[in-house]
């Protein structure tokens, strides 16, 4: 996928022909500079000024951003931040990639970025408890004798249950 599009959650841009793991957020390791992240798991420009212990002219000098070009390509020696729809969008950033820039660019030889989980928002317990009720009418259903296979079958089983009028 080459950027400028955008990427699915958890997925930081990859530029074409270049194959890097994707760590999930919750696996990444601990580190002294704790990351508060967004609903999608992406980080703000004062958390990679501290992750990366640099100024903040710095990381924005790194950043891979163009004013004529809303989301400029792929860029191997910068810091991509992820796609964004607007200009006044804050710069948000994959701790991959900003694992992969400090890495790859800065020559940093221990990188850890630490996620932290954010809170259950309302759309997370809507989406949980959705979820819940579909696991309970599955197994209603797996649990509900196996009915007729035929339609006339079908039919002869409801035809005996309704008295007839």
């Amino acid at each position: 996928m080459g950027y400028g599009a955008v990427a699915p959650s958890g997925y930081a841009p990859v530029a074409p022909g270049q194959d890097r793991p994707v760590i999930e957020q919750d696996s990444l390791p601990a580190s002294e500079t704790a990351a508060p992240i967004t609903p999608e798991g992406l980080i703000g420009i004062d958390e990679v000024q501290r992750a990366l212990n640099r100024s903040r002219a710095s990381v924005y000098r790194y950043t891979n951003t163009d004013p004529r070009n809303l989301n400029p390509p792929f860029n191997p020696r910068k810091l991509n931040p992820e796609y964004r729809s607007d200009q006044k969008d804050p710069l948000l950033f994959h701790p991959n990639e900003v694992a992969r820039f400090a890495r790859d660019v800065l020559r940093i030889k221990e990188v850890t970025v630490e996620v932290l989980n954010s809170p259950s928002t309302a759309t997370q317990q809507l989406l949980s408890s959705i979820l819940d009720e579909l696991r309970s009418i599955r197994s209603r259903l797996d649990a509900f004798e196996q009915g007729p296979t035929s339609l006339s079958a079908h039919r002869d089983t409801f035809e005996q249950s309704r008295p007839a009028a």
